[in-house]
């Protein structure tokens, strides 16, 4: 599983290499936004694969070892299928509000301006799965936690919420350490 590893030398790290392919967008989507662009991260297949072997080493992990992966919509399905499949464990996604089809239950949160909602299908995970919760960012934590919240509420015991980047300033991967989640990011970009 997980293809072959690569070796970084002795300078650098998988989180250092990755950093330095992530492009950063000054003044997107609004001025004086910062954004971490992950897309050149999935466009090169020697960088792609040393991102998703990153996961794989850790989540192989039995301590660790999910029994399914929950992706957060939308770039969280890139990675969290990718990490499932290579696990050799079951994928769900946790889509916007009005994209899946069958019974669901939803979890609200705030915005800077507004709210936005989520849902998950109501059979996607049951009491006693293991469930990776997975992003490619953590911003104010808002779509991370009401990922946690329905996944929880299904009776699923979370055993961390993972993502490429954080950003620290912003305050959400404080806020999701105080709701009692663990977390692992790759690269962290606080005071950039």
């Amino acid at each position: 599983m997980g293809g072959f590893f690569f070796a970084t030398g002795p300078a650098m790290d998988s989180s250092a290499y990755l950093r330095n392919h992530i492009r950063t967008v000054p003044n997107w989507p609004a001025p004086g936004v910062q954004f971490r662009d992950i897309t050149p991260l999935l466009q090169n297949p020697k960088v792609f694969r040393v991102l998703i072997d990153t996961f794989v080493h850790r989540y192989m992990d039995p301590a660790l070892r999910p029994t399914v992966v929950a992706g957060l919509d939308a770039r969280g399905f890139i990675i969290g299928s990718v990490l499932a499949y290579e696990l050799g464990v079951g994928f769900v996604p946790i889509r916007k509000k009005g994209k899946l089809p069958f019974t669901t239950v939803e979890e609200t949160y705030e915005l800077e301006y507004g709210s936005a909602t989520v849902e998950l299908h109501t059979d996607a995970v049951k009491a006693g799965d293991r469930v990776l919760l997975i992003d490619d960012l953590i911003a104010t934590g808002g779509t991370m936690m009401a990922g946690k919240k329905l996944l929880e509420r299904l009776g699923a015991e979370i055993i961390e919420g993972a993502a490429i980047v954080t950003l620290p300033e912003l305050g959400g991967q404080a806020k999701l350490r105080e709701s009692g989640l663990s977390l692992f990011t790759l690269v962290d970009f606080s005071g950039h």
